[in-house]
């Protein structure tokens, strides 16, 4: 019978620490300044490309674990360094994957690349897909995508809503609707590339949390792009509207199948806030001293902390279940990729809640950390699809039923 572990082989290991050692070295320092300046922190973006922590190889390598775990250790200790800056970093990965899981290889080597620049000169991509009107009903997408056979491009107009890295980004990906009479089944995937017309992000926005992490609204007016541009290629595309023409099952869409690469992730960087704000609420209840003893000593305290610790760690059983069942290839028949986002976001959320409340009036104010994790935390239960998307996607899985 073959043996089973739960522990971490070498190459894991070294990966978690250096990782860790990246954040608390080179993000935590900078974290208070770049979410109050509400910038994205290119000169720490830059170190991270330095070291060989941001760019495609090291992506490909985390990606080539057979144990689909590298990337999920990755982003929790990045993210217990400071989730903004963690976001700066990681979120074009977003748009990457966008490439990875719908792209040809030609694609792939063309503008992969592209989306990270080189160490002198980074740059940031940006994956766009929700919409002002169609945020988790991804059905409902307005952006449209016609091709113009004459000179082979494909001309993009609509709106996209909430893109990270919208706008500064060199490479945009964006998902449009090419036979809207079809739903998510008529969609696709499109590379535009560095300066093209017509693409534009004119409102920044201003957030909650994750302040160092740019966001902004994209818009696309007779946005022309390349033949080359449609990832998968026309002849895919071609083939995959005439199967759902004709009824048959499609093996799914765009934004969905990158959102599914995606959500153990998600729940990983979600537990690296979550782990932060626990990590400091026992340290401030082992020196805060009230009545002549430390507060953890109050059975109220102590029992919050053990809560905590608790929930964090059955959070991170079910991110790494899901990022091993990704990496080999096992169907999601009870919805463990949703499962795994759905309980790490709301994890993530309540117990920098507790940490607020632990450490009490000072818990309020910026001179400590957990306030800002607090902040960060609530996106979790919102971005690439809310708890209540995640349930829907649960409960259709385990009853086999169109619940709604």
């Amino acid at each position: 019978m073959a043996e089973f572990s739960l522990d971490l082989n070498e190459e894991q290991r070294d990966l978690r620490d250096w990782v860790h050692g990246f954040a608390a070295e080179v993000v935590r320092p900078a974290a208070a300044e770049w979410d109050a300046r509400e910038e994205t922190p290119w000169p720490v973006i830059q170190e991270a490309a330095k070291v060989g922590l941001y760019g495609f190889e090291f992506l490909a390598t985390c990606w080539a674990d057979p144990t689909g775990l590298s990337l999920p250790i990755a982003s929790e200790e990045l993210f217990w360094g400071d989730a903004g800056i963690g976001l700066s970093i990681f979120g074009t990965a977003l748009a990457v994957a966008g490439i990875y899981g719908a792209g040809t290889p030609d694609q792939l080597v063309e503008w992969v690349p592209q989306c990270f620049g080189d160490v002198d000169s980074p740059a940031v991509a940006a994956f766009c897909t929700t919409e002002p009107e169609a945020g988790s009903d991804v059905g409902s997408m307005r952006t449209r995508a016609v091709y113009d056979e004459a000179t082979d491009e494909w001309v993009l107009n609509g709106q996209k809503a909430y893109a990270t890295n919208g706008g500064i980004a060199g490479v945009h990906v964006v998902t449009a609707s090419v036979e809207p009479e079809l739903g998510s089944r008529g969609q696709a995937a499109f590379v535009v590339p560095p300066g093209t017309p017509g693409l534009n992000a004119t409102r920044k926005l201003r957030k909650l949390g994750l302040r160092a992490s740019h966001t902004a609204d994209v818009f696309l007016d007779d946005v022309r792009v390349p033949g080359r541009c449609l990832l998968g290629g026309k002849d895919a595309l071609d083939e995959r509207l005439a199967r759902a023409r004709s009824g048959q099952r499609a093996s799914g869409q765009a934004a969905m199948r990158t959102f599914e690469l995606s959500r153990p992730t998600v729940g990983a960087q979600a537990l690296g806030v979550a782990r932060a704000a626990y990590e400091y609420a026992l340290d401030y209840a082992k020196d805060r001293v009230q009545f002549g003893r430390p507060i953890i000593e109050n059975q109220a305290v102590a029992f919050a902390l053990a809560d905590m610790k608790m929930e964090i760690d059955a959070a991170r059983l079910l991110v790494w279940r899901a990022s091993w069942m990704g990496r080999n290839n096992r169907p999601f028949t009870a919805g463990e990729g949703s499962m795994s986002k759905l309980k790490a976001g709301e994890v993530a959320v309540s117990v920098t809640d507790r940490a607020v409340q632990l450490l009490g009036g000072a818990g309020f104010l910026r001179d400590h950390p957990v306030e800002r994790w607090y902040r960060d935390a609530k996106i979790y239960t919102i971005f690439e699809g809310t708890s209540e998307i995640q349930r829907l996607v649960i409960s259709r899985a385990i009853s086999g039923m169109q619940i709604r």
